[in-house]
């Protein structure tokens, strides 16, 4: 039951830091500290007994599985398990809350105590998004991530906040509602089939259809997991959202809400609709191949410095498209470590625009410029994860990349090609951050800067080692992940048999 209890334990400290904000506003703060460095501390020794213990290269590795009924008359269970993907994403889960937190220690002043209720809650429905084996509690976990985001950027986001919640809401509640319509039409054909209606994962594997209503089920489950993905053309409320949200909202949008679409690609559209997803992987390869160079230019052309970060997102996101529908084990090895190393390297630059904009009021890097002279720790550290962010061998995001590409180069070599291109275009972004904020002449000439304080070194201390040991080690996460990927490879043997001919 410990995947109940961990639920429980976010929304039960969400409460709780929503009541003592009547007696102490610093009571949340360290409330929600304290129950995500519990949450934590509990993956992370899940993490070590079934890494010492697990047969990694055995698929339908669950690690966890608990069911209790909830809605039987209409075939709803509370039906949550785990395995080694949904344990990776778990840990990042708490450990960008963690940093979440701290981030928002002195940022936020006003209504703390709901502040960090809608914080608690919204990592709730991203752990349960990443648990849930029923359909119809997937679709709830899903729905209760929207609310707390759209108050986390409505009440405490910069200028336009209202705009950008607004834009936020109407295109992840018109996806999500396209995809209950899938999930429903998925419960009916197979309650007409075998007389059983059930909105068990398990269940619905493997269900017959004919190609037509096949598609036409999967691209609601697309569309939904495209717009939080983003993929191009779904992509415009990523750059809203991102700008106008809190540090710690930018944080878990990049780091946690953009790989609950991910998840969703892999988890529900490659196993329930197998044979139509391998008709369309051409067509969604080029699609992550316009977002790799489309995001990486339009981040080149930005002048306002977490706009510029929003689009490395979708350039980045990009690449875990492309190889997603590779079908193949590097490649899909390349998407969990992408989706990992990208939350810690992009989240970090969103934390660290976000202490520049608490100490100079502003976004617009044209009125920044050599704030290394008075900043030479965060400009220490801002190159290393504008490297990281570019691809630099050593750091976690070269591994990712670099098994994406190989993975997907068995495929097409035409868009494994046009990829690369995204890391040229990435070089010259990641350049340009360092250049217009940190080097040259500074614009605002007279203002008494601070470097890092010590919450603050606390915060990319824990990020650097982490991108770093992710690049000179990333066997654990790939280990992890294994079992998975096995089983996702063996749903496509026409495609994988193609490829060790390649090889």
């Amino acid at each position: 039951m410990i995947l109940l209890y961990l639920i429980g334990l976010l929304m039960g400290g969400g409460l709780l830091a929503l009541v003592l904000g009547y007696v102490d506003k610093n009571l949340p703060r360290w409330t929600a500290l304290s129950t995500l460095v519990v949450g934590l501390m509990t993956l992370i020794n899940l993490w070590i007994v079934h890494y010492q213990h697990i047969d990694f290269n055995v698929p339908d590795s669950w690690i966890t599985d608990y069911q209790l009924d909830w809605i039987p008359s209409f075939g709803v269970s509370f039906h949550v398990a785990i395995d080694g993907l949904s344990l990776l994403l778990l840990v990042l889960t708490f450990f960008l809350g963690v940093l979440a937190v701290l981030c928002s220690w002195n940022e936020i002043k006003e209504r703390v105590s709901f502040y960090y209720f809608n914080l608690l809650w919204l990592l709730a429905g991203v752990a349960g998004v990443f648990m849930a084996m029923d359909l119809f509690l997937f679709y709830f976990f899903w729905e209760v991530m929207l609310i707390p985001m759209y108050f986390l950027i409505g009440i405490w986001g910069s200028e336009n906040k209202e705009y950008a919640a607004y834009k936020f809401f109407i295109f992840t509640q018109t996806s999500g509602l396209m995809m209950l319509l899938s999930i429903l039409g998925l419960y009916f054909i197979h309650g007409n089939q075998t007389g059983v209606y059930t909105f068990d994962y398990f269940d619905l594997l493997g269900t017959e259809m004919s190609p037509v209503v096949s598609f036409w089920l999967m691209m609601g489950f697309i569309f939904a997991f495209s717009v939080k993905l983003p993929v191009v053309p779904l992509h415009s409320w990523l750059p809203d959202a991102h700008t106008e949200a809190p540090t710690a909202g930018s944080l878990i949008l990049a780091g946690l809400l953009l790989k609950t679409g991910a998840y969703g690609f892999l988890r529900f559209v490659l196993p329930l609709f197998p044979d139509t997803a391998r008709e369309i992987g051409p067509l969604a390869m080029l699609l992550g191949v316009i977002g790799i160079i489309y995001g990486a230019v339009l981040a080149f052309a930005q002048t306002d410095l977490k706009r510029l970060v929003a689009y490395t997102s979708v350039s980045h996101m990009g690449f875990v498209l492309l190889g997603i529908f590779a079908f193949n084990e590097l490649a899909l090895q390349g998407v969990v470590m992408q989706l990992v190393t990208h939350a810690i390297s992009t989240g970090a630059l969103f934390i660290i625009a976000g202490m520049i904009k608490e100490r100079l009021h502003t976004r617009d890097m044209n009125q920044m410029g050599g704030l290394w002279t008075q900043m030479p720790q965060m400009g220490a550290v801002a190159i290393v994860f504008s490297m990281a962010s570019l691809g630099l061998p050593g750091l976690g995001n070269f591994i990712a990349e670099f098994l994406i590409l190989l993975g997907a180069f068995h495929v097409s070599v035409v868009f494994t090609v046009l990829a690369t291109l995204g890391l040229i275009f990435s070089a010259i972004y990641a350049l340009r951050i360092l250049q217009k904020v940190f080097l040259g002449q500074m614009v605002q000439s007279g203002v008494k800067l601070f470097d890092f304080s010590s919450r603050e070194i606390l915060v990319m201390a824990a990020l650097l080692i982490t991108i770093v040991w992710l690049g000179l080690y990333p066997q654990p996460v790939i280990n992890t992940a294994r079992p998975v990927i096995n089983n996702i490879e063996k749903l496509f043997p026409n495609v994988n048999e193609n490829v060790k001919n390649v090889k």
